[in-house]
């Protein structure tokens, strides 16, 4: 009895072995097969980073500028580089008309998978319209508010499509803040861009502050792209914190001249370049603050301007002070010969050879050579735009302005007094009208026209600065130098602008 339960005890240790020994296998197997799946998730992009796209678009040929913008191509092609180095599947377009830039985005959203990331990237002009910012293509015909909403880009639409993909990460990166060629069409409109609503999940960034423009730096690449580029390359920093740190950087090297605008909604950590830490989105979610960039003098700029009620000023007939001033010449090589060749007067011309009672063609043209320094062009084709259609007050309005420019004030007043009698509290004709009293002398008119234009819009730069020389003319200096600095911050170029018209 006692030699069976022993063979029964040895029995039972070797199947215990056995067993011990299956499980060291299966365990081994185990261990192998974690090693493999997390191996692969730290080298698959899909897993560990997701997918990152981006779109880059560099616009600079626009026909209605006077010369292309130096500065886009050059930083979409550097943007495009380093964004490739961080792992992002990018398609650049340069110079892209408005087929071509809706092909591209269609194309950019086709690829987006949910939760992937999802950036554009866009160098060029922008134009603001009933508070929404609008990418312009460089075939864009921008004569009225309503061109800009047909032809530009909504940024806000994109942002939306885009999160209707299901991107988790969502960046929107616009260097557009510049003086486009298109703002003396429509000046009652705003400069610079206006704030996006966008869906959660987004981070937006513009290369200067709201409704403000900067100058062209004269070199190959933006102030903007070089303090971002320089940014993006630090591993391991969150995006925002990159945002944040180049809007510093741009700050600081502009000696606060341009400040740019952020608005973050991110609900999750992302870095450009991802090193030890990197993106988490296998984890929870981290809830972040917004990082806005602290309001800047300009952005306030509506309360500290808010206007008094101006005195009615309906027609007011005023007497030189002294001689009136003789027209200008017409500024040398702005013949009609040596503008022919702009491929916007070329078009406008061909219309006019088949229909010489084209209204719109005249009226367009003279906007044109207007916005080229070709004054007394411009006012020979609004001259015969009246005559087709006498009540076409923009027309007026634009004749007013340049007969102001070249000197010729009686005239100009005449212009702007029909305008306003046409379309009271026209506030383009205002600011023109402002700026026939500031050169023939009359400083109280002038700044009651410019009173009343800003009372309309706080934010036109025209006639904040023509206000500011007014106040100043008129013995109030410190309200004029305010003036000045204001309309300066919002528009750099402004005092260059005056200066052509022949005002400092």
């Amino acid at each position: 009895m006692q030699f069976a339960w022993s063979k029964v005890a040895a029995a039972q240790a070797r199947i215990g072995a056995v067993f011990r020994w299956i499980a060291e296998i299966m365990n081994i197997r185990l261990a192998l097969l974690l090693t493999l799946f997390f191996s692969m998730a730290s080298t698959v992009p899909g897993v560990a980073a997701g997918d990152r796209y981006a779109l880059v678009i560099g616009n600079a040929k626009y026909p209605d500028a006077e010369a292309p913008l130096k500065e886009p191509i050059n930083d979409a092609r550097d943007v495009a580089d380093e964004l490739k180095r961080d792992g992002f599947s990018v398609e650049v377009g340069e110079n892209l008309t408005g087929e071509a830039m809706r092909r591209a985005f269609e194309r950019f959203y086709g690829k987006i998978k949910p939760g992937s990331v999802a950036l554009i990237f866009f160098s060029g002009f922008g134009v603001q319209s009933s508070r929404q910012s609008y990418m312009i293509p460089v075939d864009a015909q921008i004569w009225t508010e309503a061109d800009v909403r047909r032809d530009g880009l909504s940024l806000e639409t994109v942002l939306g499509e885009i999160n209707s993909r299901g991107a988790g990460v969502k960046i929107a990166l616009v260097d557009a803040s510049r003086r486009n060629p298109f703002e003396r069409r429509f000046r009652s409109f705003s400069a610079g861009l206006a704030p996006v609503i966008a869906p959660n999940g987004t981070l937006v960034m513009y290369s200067a502050a709201l409704s403000s423009v900067v100058g062209d730096n004269g070199g190959d690449h933006s102030l903007f792209v070089r303090e971002l580029l320089k940014e993006i390359r630090v591993p391991d920093l969150m995006a925002e914190e990159t945002l944040n740190r180049t809007r510093v950087g741009v700050t600081r090297a502009s000696r606060s001249e341009q400040v740019p605008w952020i608005s973050s909604s991110l609900a999750e950590d992302f870095s450009f370049s991802p090193g030890g830490a990197g993106p988490r989105p296998g984890g929870p979610p981290v809830q972040q603050q917004a990082v806005i960039a602290p309001p800047q003098p300009q952005d306030a700029l509506p309360a500290r301007i808010e206007p008094p009620q101006p005195p009615k000023q309906i027609e007011v007939n005023i007497p030189p002070p002294g001689p009136p001033e003789p027209p200008q010449q017409q500024p040398p090589g702005r013949t009609e010969v040596a503008l022919a060749d702009d491929p916007t007067i070329k078009s406008l011309t061909a219309k006019l050879v088949d229909n010489p009672d084209d209204a719109a063609a005249l009226y367009r043209r003279g906007q044109v050579y207007a916005s080229k320094g070709a004054y007394d062009l411009a006012i020979k084709d609004f001259n015969n735009s009246l005559r087709l259609n006498p009540k076409d007050v923009e027309a007026y309005n634009n004749r007013c302005w340049a007969r102001t420019v070249i000197g010729d004030l009686q005239a100009a007043l005449k212009d702007c007094n029909e305008a306003l009698r046409l379309r009271p509290n026209f506030v383009d004709a205002l600011d023109s009208r402002g700026l026939v009293n500031l050169k023939s002398g009359q400083t109280k008119n002038a700044i009651a026209d410019f009173d009343a234009a800003l009372k309309i819009n706080p934010r036109l730069t025209s006639s904040l600065y023509g206000r500011g020389l007014a106040k100043k003319r008129n013995g109030s200096i410190s309200e004029g130098d305010l003036d000045i600095a204001n309309a300066k911050a919002m528009d750099p170029n402004i005092a260059k602008e005056f200066a052509d018209y022949g005002v400092q």
